[in-house]
């Protein structure tokens, strides 16, 4: 029975040094290993600063062609009613309160007798 009590402690002992030796090579491969855990945490950090530009710009294009839609329908209004208002009908119209008509007789042309020579 003194035996038995015997192996069991060093059985035990043997474990817990086995313990205290995994823990020790293990801290020592966990703090090896730091440079390369710091690489890939930025690596993470870029990889998901890199998705929230791409978002960030998506967006912006986005709201670019929705604005250039818009003003590109702006444009056709403005070009279609200078259109219609140089129309030759709508002209007179429009200058009718100011006493101007159309020609009726063509324009006379002056000849300048000086060139002529």
């Amino acid at each position: 029975m003194a035996e038995d009590q015997k192996t069991n402690k060093d059985s035990s002992r043997k474990s817990s040094r086995m313990k205290i030796l995994r823990t020790l090579l293990y801290n020592r491969l966990l703090v090896k290993n730091i440079p390369f855990y710091l690489f890939i945490a930025t690596l993470a950090i870029i990889y998901i600063a890199n998705g929230h530009y791409a978002d960030k710009t998506i967006r912006k294009i986005n709201a670019t062609a929705k604005h250039l839609k818009e003003m590109e329908y702006e444009y056709k209004t403005a070009k279609r009613d200078v259109i219609f208002r140089s129309k030759e009908s709508e002209l007179a119209k429009a200058v009718e309160p100011l006493r101007l008509r159309e020609l009726v007789v063509p324009p006379v042309r002056l000849i300048d007798s000086i060139q002529n020579k």
